[in-house]
């Protein structure tokens, strides 16, 4: 039964099933799915933690766009349910631009629920990332609000390194014009989602290929 499967390999089935054919998706039909949307809080806090970022390095998740929003609110719940604290909050164009508890002072994971050097739809405003301006504007309005950006986090990437090297997300801030070069943390590789999704078609057209021999014989 798919339930006994590990977390990461039940949502990666899901995931790969959304992204399929698509060159983007908000991953709506997964995060607000009862059962997505708590793989995905869990998965997501494992992969940072895997990464070094365990809940006790950072104080709150936000959410970047409206696609995010669902995945933070699940990853404060998978926080509670191990006993442990995290706060979230939106970033938003309408004033306020941080909507949620105050960050001052707190560190804080940026997330989005696909992130790419591709550029799709402006509802998305990590898809941007090729040219960077929209993330270093929430970069730097999280900075202003005296909160520390920990690493920028995504349920898709799509940001490549060299081999064996850590991805980044180069921010400028707006204000100081100082770089900065984040941690960037995926849960699966947009690449890596298509092959296996490819691969899967594969299969399936060889099923059908022998069934149809089998019924003509």
């Amino acid at each position: 039964m798919s339930y006994f499967r590990e977390p990461k390999d039940r949502l990666r089935d899901m995931v790969a099933a959304e992204v399929a054919a698509k060159p983007f998706s908000e991953l709506t039909s997964i995060t607000y799915d009862h059962e997505g949307s708590e793989l995905a809080g869990h998965v997501l806090l494992d992969a940072l933690e895997e990464e070094g970022f365990g809940l006790d390095d950072f104080d709150a998740v936000g959410a970047l766009t409206a696609a995010a929003i669902p995945l933070a609110c699940a990853m404060l719940h998978a926080a509670a349910s191990r006993g442990q604290d995290l706060d979230a909050f939106v970033m938003d164009f309408v004033y306020p631009s941080i909507k949620g508890p105050s960050i001052k002072g707190k560190r804080v994971i940026l997330l989005d629920a696909w992130l790419s050097e591709k550029s799709y739809v402006q509802t998305s405003s990590l898809v941007t990332l090729r040219h960077g301006n929209e993330l270093s504007l929430d970069f730097s309005i999280v900075e202003n609000e005296g909160a520390s950006v920990a690493a920028v986090a995504a349920l898709v990437g799509g940001v490549d390194s060299a081999q064996g090297e850590r991805p980044v997300v180069h921010v400028v801030d707006t204000v100081t014009d100082a770089a900065s070069d984040l941690p960037f943390v995926e849960v699966f590789h947009e690449s890596d989602l298509r092959a296996e999704a490819d691969s899967a078609d594969s299969a399936d057209s060889a099923d059908s290929a022998d069934s149809d021999d089998q019924s003509t014989k």
